[in-house]
């Protein structure tokens, strides 16, 4: 078995189990753990408890491999790979009861900076609405016996989405990025998970999508769904604290880089 099927394999076994686990500690009530960058940034204990499983199994399978997670940290690889991993992506949806919440895990060759990682394997499962989206580095992407393809370009506009960073101090660019980006739109989408509008672009439930200021767990699985859905993945600015992720096909994608990139 190729290495990138296996390792998708593992990570989709892993992410029905957490997520299933996440679903769990969601009915049972949320408790706050913590706050990150700023007050409205939370972690609740689902998320560390959430981690540490996906943690423990990755260890017992994979020994050696790298690992780089929201809540716990990194290990250095001793096998050149590493496991980027965000056991709850959309925690304040997660928190609030909102359903669009997921799981994410990646496997790269490389560490953990993704300037110089090569994505191999992905899942990214949707515990609230039993969706569990995979890849594998040329392989395409999947959501179960489905594979994914990423919209062409429509005359009509494109359906995109994007994000806003915690910090107040943000959003007043992010606004601004908006309106740059709307003569290009039919409409927009603020879902809340990185994740999931990533897998939604690959799916052809969204056009494209683009944000500033994601982490590597945020975008690691997610990308990788896209390029192997046919479509294009950049990241600009990457030197800044805020780099922009633009994900879309081809066509879409080169027209919202015209836009971004200045």
């Amino acid at each position: 078995m190729p290495l990138a099927v296996e390792l998708q394999e593992l990570a989709a076994d892993i992410a029905r189990e957490s997520g299933a686990l996440a679903r769990e500690r969601r009915a049972a009530g949320v408790a706050l753990a913590a706050t990150k960058t700023t007050l409205a940034d939370i972690v609740t204990e689902a998320d560390r408890e959430v981690e540490q499983l996906i943690r423990s199994r990755l260890s017992a399978e994979r020994p050696g491999d790298g690992f780089l997670g929201e809540e716990s940290g990194a290990a250095v690889s001793e096998t050149g790979i590493t496991w980027i991993v965000d056991p709850i992506d959309g925690t304040v949806n997660y928190a609030y009861g909102i359903p669009a919440y997921s799981v994410s895990i990646a496997a790269v060759h490389g560490t953990g900076d993704p300037n110089s990682w090569h994505a191999l394997a992905a899942a990214v499962y949707a515990p609230a609405m039993g969706e569990l989206f995979t890849a594998s580095r040329g392989g395409g992407a999947w959501l179960g016996a489905q594979r994914l393809v990423v919209n062409p370009a429509n005359p009509a506009g494109a359906l995109l989405a994007t994000g806003f960073g915690y910090d107040p101090s943000t959003h007043d660019g992010d606004l601004a990025t908006v309106r740059e980006v709307m003569p290009l739109a039919r409409d927009l989408r603020r879902i809340g998970s990185a994740a999931l509008d990533l897998a939604y672009v690959a799916a052809g439930r969204l056009d494209g999508y683009f944000e500033r200021g994601l982490k590597p767990w945020d975008f690691a699985a997610g990308a990788l769904l896209v390029e192997e859905a046919g479509g294009v993945v950049t990241r600009l600015d990457t030197a800044c604290a805020r780099p922009m992720i633009i994900a879309a096909g081809p066509e879409l994608h080169a027209e919202l880089v015209r836009v971004l990139d200045s």
